[in-house]
């Protein structure tokens, strides 16, 4: 087996234990806390994107992030109804501002601020243990592919965009999202339609990390930024 192979293994668990900490901590205490962390971590996936798909910005990765995070303040506290055209207000803006790369950054930002705003309805209604559930899938859906891919390799998943993934890598993390889901299951009495929920929820973590994949790809860079 080559060293090669878990040659980023290490940079990867230093930096997970970063995340997990700051975010189990904010994902404990709720509320404000929760809400600040997600419109700041929405906020720099958006400059993020910006940098990387426009060569010709001014000022846009600063303007566009910082719209992010002023909406998604602002959204959690009003009706949905009203919540989601604030929310996709950063995506129509980008159209002004973006050199290049209009399109792709209205797709991409539209699903970063909704993802976000969902993540905080998920904790505000119900409650800490359906957060848990989601971070727990999503986690273990990365760190069973990760694993299952080194060790098993095998047939790529696409290989002309994300050379790294394989089948045995994506199955592997939906049968620990099932695992998961089986948990939670039993935990909490919720329906058997929770570990298919689970997988689903693998399967949708994987086609955005794939995506990203094939946007990085596209615009020749490796990391999308140098966070």
């Amino acid at each position: 087996m080559s060293a090669s192979r878990w040659s980023d293994l290490l940079p990867r668990v230093l930096s997970g234990l970063v995340m997990v900490a700051v975010g189990l901590g904010a994902v404990w205490m709720g509320g404000a806390w929760f809400h600040g962390l997600i419109a700041m971590v929405c906020g720099l996936m958006i400059w993020e994107l910006v940098c990387m798909l426009d060569t010709g910005r001014t000022r846009s990765q600063y303007i566009l992030g910082a719209a992010t995070v002023l909406a998604l303040i602002l959204a959690v506290g009003i009706p949905p109804g009203f919540a989601l055209p604030l929310l996709l207000l950063p995506s129509m803006l980008g159209f002004s501002r973006m050199q290049t790369g209009g399109v792709i950054y209205g797709v991409f930002s539209a699903l970063i601020l909704l993802a976000g705003y969902g993540l905080m309805m998920l904790r505000d209604d119900l409650g800490l243990v359906w957060m848990l559930w989601l971070v727990l899938v999503v986690v273990g859906t990365d760190i069973a592919g990760y694993f299952a891919g080194r060790m098993i390799g095998g047939p790529k998943l696409w290989p002309r965009v994300s050379p790294k993934k394989t089948w045995s890598g994506a199955t592997a993390g939906w049968a620990a999202s099932a695992l998961i889901g089986w948990i939670f299951l039993s935990l909490t009495g919720a329906n058997a339609g929770l570990v298919g929920i689970s997988i689903a929820v693998s399967m949708a973590s994987q086609l955005g990390d794939i995506a990203e994949s094939a946007v990085k790809r596209r615009y020749g860079v490796k990391d999308s930024s140098g966070l």
